[in-house]
């Protein structure tokens, strides 16, 4: 096994996993941090992180990390961790290119000893019945004989300064007993939160991924509420607050479900359900519930222009937030992105503002180019689709300028009260 000494690491992926992991274990150890684009290591090497995870000070104080885009700069690794995206298609069937990529860019330079670690997200058996054969076809060495794997699934949440890299524990494992116990050490380095070794790699693939399926399901069942709600005229968020106040009532809220993780992990799940030949229910179901709340918001937003007599093709709308989570530049598999497709079927005026997300990526990703706060006046109709710090700050004075006078604001995530708009012409609806 590598004595501790000789340890060298390769990140592979610099993005909000790899990045962070980089920078901490660069403490420790010799760190080569890599990522197949030139333009994301060109911002590191200059202090900015898009991400918004790791500041220019973070950056400054990694003395043992070097930034390279060049395939050869990890040959000299004897460590590798694999931090890349693991993304759906648009059928939602796992799309593990980046991934079997990552691994044939390591397996050109493994060597005798050398052990390959697994961060990103995959179905259970993946890393063994996808990424080893890679491992071993490119490099030519065998399996658990010549060189070693481990798996220790992500626990990152975007935007989240407090849950941060090393206070999340984190779930360790190994391709046999000695190389789990090494992997376990490792993290410790880095973890003080400490690690939880998994009996598997399997176990801890399959931990990693059930983590944001309960999530996702839980939500679809408050999203389901939420419907039920809005038709019996009941306020959800009033009802979520009373059953609050049991204590084993799980917190869970109305809203939009996009992102890399919450939204797309169960299909992973799923995926190999189905290849086993078991067909989920629930899972599904849940699925099917989440995808579905763009384009319901979409439709209140509709009825609440015709119940003041607005005509939705000559309608002035403005939807703040296009991020998938609040205080995160991550646009990836945002689910407010279907509001919008919604409300285009009806030929409606709309304009869109993020405080986060970077113009560049929406125009390229989305064809959207976003509109300043500066900008908008005398709207019809506000929906507010993500909680971003700067939305809840707003006052009487801002929703003067905003709106017109009997104009509609839908709260998709609840960030304000009822109260707030009590003895104005405005109509406020919130999921």
């Amino acid at each position: 096994m590598i004595k501790e000494s000789e340890i060298s690491i390769a990140v592979i992926g610099l993005g909000y996993v790899g990045l962070p992991l980089a920078i901490e274990f660069a403490k420790k150890y010799p760190v080569i941090g890599y990522d197949l684009n030139n333009e994301r290591i060109s911002e590191l090497k200059k202090g900015y992180d898009r991400t918004g995870e790791v500041d220019s000070k973070g950056l400054d104080d990694s003395k043992k990390l070097v930034l390279s885009s060049k395939s050869s700069s990890i040959k000299d690794a004897n460590i590798y961790l694999v931090t890349v995206p693991t993304p759906v298609d648009q059928n939602n069937i796992p799309n593990l290119k980046l991934l079997e990529n990552a691994s044939e860019l390591v397996g050109v330079v493994l060597s005798l000893g050398n052990i390959v670690i697994y961060e990103s997200t995959v179905y259970p058996g993946a890393t063994e019945e996808v990424c080893v054969p890679l491992l071993e076809k490119k490099s030519k060495l065998k399996y658990n004989k010549d060189f070693f794997c481990g798996y220790s699934p992500e626990r990152i949440n975007p935007g989240d300064k407090k849950h941060t890299l090393v206070k999340i524990k984190k779930i360790t494992s190994g391709s046999n007993a000695k190389v789990s116990k090494f992997v376990e050490k490792l993290y410790l380095e880095i973890i003080k939160a400490g690690v939880f070794p998994a009996s598997s790699i399997a176990v801890a693939e399959a931990a990693k991924v059930i983590e944001n399926t309960q999530r996702d399901v839980n939500i679809a069942l408050i999203n389901e509420l939420a419907l039920i709600f809005n038709k019996l005229n009941i306020d959800t968020t009033e009802v979520l607050e009373a059953a609050g106040t049991k204590w084993n009532f799980l917190p869970f809220k109305p809203g939009l479900v996009g992102g890399h993780c919450i939204g797309v992990d169960p299909y992973y799940l799923t995926h190999k359900a189905v290849e086993i030949g078991y067909k989920p229910e629930i899972i599904i179901a849940g699925r099917r519930i989440n995808d579905s709340m763009g384009k319901y918001i979409a439709e209140q937003a509709i009825l609440s222009l015709i119940k003041k007599k607005i005509n939705p093709s000559k309608a002035n709308i403005s939807i703040l937030g296009l991020t998938f989570k609040e205080n995160c530049p991550d646009i990836r598999n945002t689910k407010v992105v279907s509001i919008i497709n919604h409300l285009n079927e009806y030929q409606c005026n709309i304009s869109v503002s993020d405080e986060y997300a970077k113009n560049e990526e929406v125009l390229s990703e989305f064809n959207i180019k976003l509109t300043s706060l500066e900008k908008i006046r005398s709207y019809d109709l506000f929906i507010i689709a993500v909680a971003h710090k700067q939305y809840q700050k707003f006052r009487s004075e801002d929703w003067t300028k905003f709106l017109k006078p009997n104009g509609i604001i839908i709260d998709v995530k609840s960030i304000y009260s009822k109260k707030d708009f009590l003895g104005t012409k405005y109509t406020y609806w919130r999921l």
